[in-house]
């Protein structure tokens, strides 16, 4: 640190401006802060502080453009970004924002268009009710007739209700004579569950009448007392008869409960969701409504399941509309906000003008307002697109011309002449670039050599798991009354994972699964010695603990010390209806009953068994823990044989697929097609899997015990198959065919 502030310009100019401040600050007391040479001083001290700060920031500057700069990935990456991705990305989201205003703009439009067409539906009832009231007698058939109006309208506006409050005005510019019924006290027809029914008409309603929207509170009942909830809104129209001197006139509220919020999704395609009111004016305020136990669902209940049907373009989408309501005592109007939910397929085809919001005292195009925004982000869109074009462009230069030198270098090379060297004319990762280009030209010939070498070893693998893989069962083994498929799919090219299908006698049938410690070369060659001496064994032994205790004999005293064999093998006895199997050390076997057991449950059974191969002594402890059990069979039964790859096939979070999550899965999916069966299996790991490599070799091995009734028609399929077929057929009708993705 010290050398570096004498050392350095930078360090040098913050050491002095250091000392001019300690200088200013032992002087002030004695000189005072007015004198000039202190002045001088502070001044020195504040510009040699700025100067020595600036050369800092320009040292760092330089340094991380350096270490940001340097990879040619992290420039071409920049390039690409500045270049192509930054003005597509702006282009798709202008375009995009530009779409969804539009489309925004369309659904509120149509919701305030049908809301306005509910508006002139209401003063129409209203307005019939008026004239046919105007030719009543008197109160009672005022009601009756009220009623039979009420009962109509109320199945197309449920909760819609009606009352003939008195009025008397003096209608001048009104057609016709006399002043109809007199009405001294209201009179109601219908619920009115959403709030009180007016009992007079306020002076500011003229003589044509009213029609719009009113908003009121809903008031929660509790303990303390009713409390407000949330706001809620009615159309409400006002009709006077055609008459000099009306004396009443009809009130008609439809509320907008479940029912009509419902029937405006279906027209517009558009939900309801809260309502709240502007309050800018104090006397605008919306009204207290009735009193309610608990709040209903906003609009009627959707099908079970159509949200999960339902398209991205059906997923509703959140905006806001405005709309007008009047305050039913002042006749003042005030403003609302209404949450929506609209989806694009069903608004595509209702595209229109776009509604005017009441913002405020003074009227505002709402779309107006968002063309203005939509053309500020434009203009900030193209300076960005500026700015990214430019220093794209200077990033794109500085990689050209480097690339040039290396495209020259490499036609010389084409040429044949590996004494030419391209010059180094930058110290980034280009100029090391171009320093390992000339290096590399004095040892092409051998990397070529190298190439040949490894194509070679390539081409041998690929020979290698051909071989393997014919080890292994190929075409149909006939069982009548098994049902068997395999699958086998090494990590690398070859694997030292096993598996065979032995048939004994035309009722008995060996299964046999090993997985041989390690993969790759070794592990198949050990593989491929496995095969020969199982084929030996299992024309002696008849009992599978017997089987596996001569193959640890014979194995341990040829296999290398640092290897070891996991095996299961087990023998179907058909005329027995019988499986026994022992387990060395190997994976848990997977039963599942058939549809005859009391409890058909998954049961993972792992009886005790040592790993085949270790030298701990002459085979005493593997022959005193291996054990062999027998299990009886009987229609539909299921067993599964795997090894490891199987339940240890790990997902990217590294969590193991693990032999419950593969019993739950056989157990789920056992009534499949035997060969689904498999195919899912196998799905489902690759899909648990993900983006992981496989790390170890996957082997399983699916048995089935057949029904009696599939047993024959079984039989005789496979008998005109075998007449049809060249060749042998070892056994009945399976297809173990290995396979590698």
């Amino acid at each position: 640190m010290r050398r570096w502030f004498t050392a350095t310009f930078a360090g040098r100019a913050l050491l002095a401006g250091g000392l001019f401040k300690l200088i200013t600050a032992l002087l002030t007391p004695v000189l005072g802060a007015a004198s000039s040479l202190v002045s001088l001083l502070d001044a020195v001290g504040g510009i040699s502080l700025v100067i020595g700060a600036g050369a800092v920031a320009y040292r760092l500057g330089l340094t991380a453009k350096r270490q940001l700069l340097w990879r040619v990935r992290r420039k071409l990456t920049l390039s690409y970004i500045f270049i192509g991705f930054v003005p597509a990305l702006l282009i798709i989201s202008f375009f995009l924002l530009c779409g969804l205003l539009l489309f925004f703009n369309v659904s509120s439009y149509l919701m305030q268009s049908r809301i306005h067409a509910l508006v002139d539906q209401t003063r129409f009832l209203a307005q019939n009710v008026a004239l046919e009231l105007q030719r009543l007698p008197g109160t009672t058939a005022i009601r009756e007739a009220l009623e039979r109006r009420q009962a109509s309208a109320s199945v197309q506006y449920p909760g819609i209700s009606y009352v003939v409050v008195p009025a008397a005005r003096t209608c001048t510019a009104m057609p016709g004579a006399g002043s109809g019924p007199e009405v001294s006290t209201p009179i109601e027809a219908g619920p009115w569950a959403h709030m009180d029914a007016p009992g007079d008409l306020p002076s500011w309603v003229p003589c044509e009448g009213h029609a719009g929207l009113i908003a009121y509170r809903e008031m929660r009942a509790g303990a303390g007392g009713d409390s407000p909830g949330r706001t809620r809104v009615a159309i409400r129209a006002v009709a006077l008869p055609e008459v000099p001197n009306p004396r009443y006139a009809v009130v008609v509220d439809v509320p907008f409960t479940s029912a009509v919020e419902h029937q405006l999704r279906d027209d517009t395609g558009i939900e309801i969701g809260e309502i709240a009111a502007i309050t800018i004016n104090r006397d605008i305020q919306p009204a207290p409504g009735r009193a309610i136990v608990e709040d209903g669902p906003r609009v009627a209940p959707a099908e079970p399941g159509a949200a999960s049907r339902r398209t991205p373009l059906q997923q509703p989408m959140p905006w806001v509309t405005f709309l007008d309501f009047t305050d039913w005592t002042t006749g003042l109007v005030g403003n609302l906000t209404v949450s929506i939910g609209t989806s694009i397929s069903e608004i595509y085809e209702r595209i229109s003008g776009t509604p005017v919001a009441r913002l405020g005292a003074a009227n505002f195009t709402f779309g107006r307002a968002l063309l203005i925004i939509l053309s500020v982000v434009l203009v900030l869109f193209l300076v960005i697109q500026f700015v990214a074009f430019v220093m794209g462009f200077a990033l794109a230069r500085s990689i050209t011309g480097s690339v040039h030198e290396l495209f020259v270098g490499t036609q010389r090379v084409q040429q044949g002449d590996f004494s030419h060297k391209i010059p180094i004319r930058s110290h980034d990762q280009l100029g090391d670039l171009a320093r390992s280009f000339n290096d590399m030209t004095t040892s092409i010939e051998d990397l070529l050599r190298h190439k040949t070498e490894k194509e070679r070893l390539e081409q041998e693998l690929k020979i290698a798991r051909s071989i393997q893989m014919s080890l292994l069962p190929q075409g149909r083994l006939v069982m009548p009354g098994l049902a068997l498929t395999a699958h086998c799919e090494p990590a690398r090219e070859v694997g030292g994972d096993y598996y065979d299908f032995l048939p004994l006698d035309e009722h008995r049938l060996g299964i046999l699964i090993a997985d041989v410690s390690g993969k790759g070369t070794s592990a198949a060659l050990y593989m491929a010695e496995l095969k020969g001496l199982m084929l030996s064994l299992s024309e002696r032994h008849t009992s599978p603990r017997e089987l596996l205790i001569a193959a640890n004999r014979i194995i341990a005293n040829h296999l290398d010390s640092r290897s070891f064999i996991t095996m299961t093998y087990a023998v179907v006895d058909l005329r027995a209806r019988t499986l026994t199997y022992a387990r060395a050390g190997h994976c848990p076997l997977i039963y599942l009953p058939g549809p005859h057991a009391a409890a058909r449950r998954v049961r993972i059974l792992a009886p005790e068994g040592l790993v085949l191969g270790l030298k701990l002594d002459n085979g005493e402890m593997f022959e005193r823990l291996l054990q062999e059990d027998t299990l009886p069979l009987g229609p539909g039964d299921l067993f599964v044989l795997f090894t490891d790859g199987i339940s240890e096939a790990m997902s990217p979070a590294e969590e193991c697929f693990g032999e419950e999550r593969l019993g739950d899965l056989v157990e789920k999916h056992a009534d499949m097609p035997f060969e689904e069966l498999r195919e899912r299996i196998i799905r489902e790991i690759r899909s648990f899997v993900g983006t992981a490599s496989q790390h170890d070799d996957m082997t399983m091995i699916l048995l089935k015990v057949e029904e009696a009734g599939r047993l024959e028609g079984q039989t005789r399929a496979i008998a005109e198959a075998g007449a049809a077929e060249e060749g042998p057929i070892v056994g009945a009708g399976v297809q173990a065919t290995p396979r590698r993705s």
